[in-house]
């Protein structure tokens, strides 16, 4: 039997306590080799020369780090950052949300500092925290995350790497403000990647764009909101995440915050135009009650022209080649809109209108053709009878079409308000019967 193992390690052999400590004081003694390396040597300097300045101090937590006037960091600083990975990798849950406190500050203060932290294995610690919101608060976590991602694609990648897309908590009715903002700015900053990596973790994932779901339908501060509509739109220009953004119904909530909130209409209009193009969001958006009313609402708003030309876009792509949403939308009383953008709209917003305008007649001419239903017998052109009925059907389409004339440009003239009447009068003018759709 070997002396070293205790009587009951037969039944279960466990590692003995001397060889973990042994790794533990194998992996500090790395940490501290590394640092001296990274440390240059301070040459010697009379005390009594006048020259010598003072070298600035910066304190971190109880820690006072001293930067030489080159840039670079001496010996105090690095036992510092020696004691606070030491309480990351193996401390308890406060000592590493004192030591998260500390490596947010360090970061924020010098790049060579936050470089160091990264290449001593910060980051998997860090993303592991946050998935302890049974233990503790995981948004401690998320500022320094924040702080080590800004302006480094590389630190983004080690995040993504490290699996914070499925270690993002699940309580989040726990978390206040703050922490939803913490989150929804740390997912803005890693969707800006949108490469493989993010897109295969963002597809194998189930709690990502749920969790941007929620933090959408549970805060009401504008800026989080922002920040999570943006990394849906991110998300939602690569082809493959249409379908996780369908399926967990990102297209029910951005048609409802597009059309309750104004502020926030541009940015889900743009999510949701990139989504419209796909069978996928375009099948999700004509099973949608909210489709066509709320878009058409939001072609009347005048202080929004981003917001029109975007939902008469979203329009388009919905009434192409489907005669089922034309319908709806004419029924609807979308023509009466499109008339007062085509007139009255941004440029963009005119031609978007005038192209939905068109089809709509020609639909409407299609319908009234005499040769579209079924005929009854041959028609003769000279016949003296036909004349007659073909003009009189001539003459009440005229009627027809001058009342629907005349009651949308009553329309348009009284939602104007401060339009210029004599370009009114001037279109009414030069505008033929024949140009208009009805």
């Amino acid at each position: 039997m070997n002396p070293m193992s205790s009587p009951s390690s037969s039944s279960s052999p466990q590692t003995p306590i001397w060889v973990y400590s042994y790794v533990k004081l194998r992996f500090f003694n790395r940490i501290r080799r590394f640092l001296r390396s990274k440390t240059p040597k301070k040459p010697y300097v009379s005390p009594t020369d006048d020259s010598v300045t003072t070298s600035p101090k910066i304190t971190v937590g109880s820690n006072e780090v001293i930067q030489t006037a080159d840039g670079n960091w001496d010996g105090g600083d690095a036992a510092a950052l020696q004691r606070t990975v030491k309480k990351l990798h193996f401390g308890s849950w406060e000592e590493k949300e004192i030591a998260a406190k500390v490596i947010e500050k360090m970061s924020k203060q010098d790049v060579k500092i936050k470089k160091l932290m990264v290449e001593l294995r910060v980051v998997p610690a860090l993303v592991s925290m946050v998935a302890s919101d049974a233990v503790g608060r995981p948004e401690l976590a998320v500022k320094p995350l924040l702080e080590l991602a800004k302006g480094s694609f590389e630190n983004k990648a080690l995040m993504v790497e490290a699996g914070i897309l499925h270690k993002l908590p699940c309580n989040i009715q726990a978390m206040d403000e703050s922490a939803k903002h913490d989150f929804a700015r740390l997912l803005l900053s890693l969707s800006s990647l949108i490469n493989s990596h993010f897109t295969i973790a963002l597809q194998t994932n189930e709690n990502a764009i749920p969790f941007i779901v929620k933090i959408l339908d549970s805060t009401s501060n504008s800026e989080t909101q922002k920040c999570c509509l943006e990394t849906l739109y991110n998300i939602s220009t690569v082809l493959e995440n249409v379908g996780p953004l369908v399926s967990n119904g990102v297209v029910h909530t951005l048609l409802k915050l597009s059309s309750s909130s104004k502020g926030l209409s541009d940015r889900a209009l743009a999510s949701l135009g990139n989504l419209v193009v796909t069978s996928q969001g375009k099948k999700a958006m004509e099973g949608s009650p909210m489709v066509p009313s709320s878009l058409i609402e939001i072609m009347t708003w005048e202080d929004k022209p981003k917001s029109v030309e975007l939902s008469a876009y979203i329009l388009m792509m919905l009434a192409h080649q489907s005669s089922e949403q034309r319908e709806k939308m004419a029924e609807s009383g979308i023509v009466a809109v499109l008339l007062e953008v085509a007139l009255l709209g941004s440029p963009l917003a005119q031609k978007r209108a005038s192209k939905l305008l068109q089809w709509f007649k020609n639909e409407k001419q299609a319908k009234m053709d005499p040769h579209s239903g079924p005929q009854t017998g041959r028609v003769v052109i000279g016949s003296p009878v036909n004349q007659r009925e073909v003009q009189e059907g001539r003459k009440m389409m005229k009627n027809l079409v001058k009342q629907s004339l005349y009651k949308n440009m009553e329309l348009i003239t009284g939602r104007a308000n401060g339009g210029d009447p004599a370009k009114l009068k001037n279109l009414v003018i030069s505008t033929s019967s024949k140009s208009l759709p009805f």
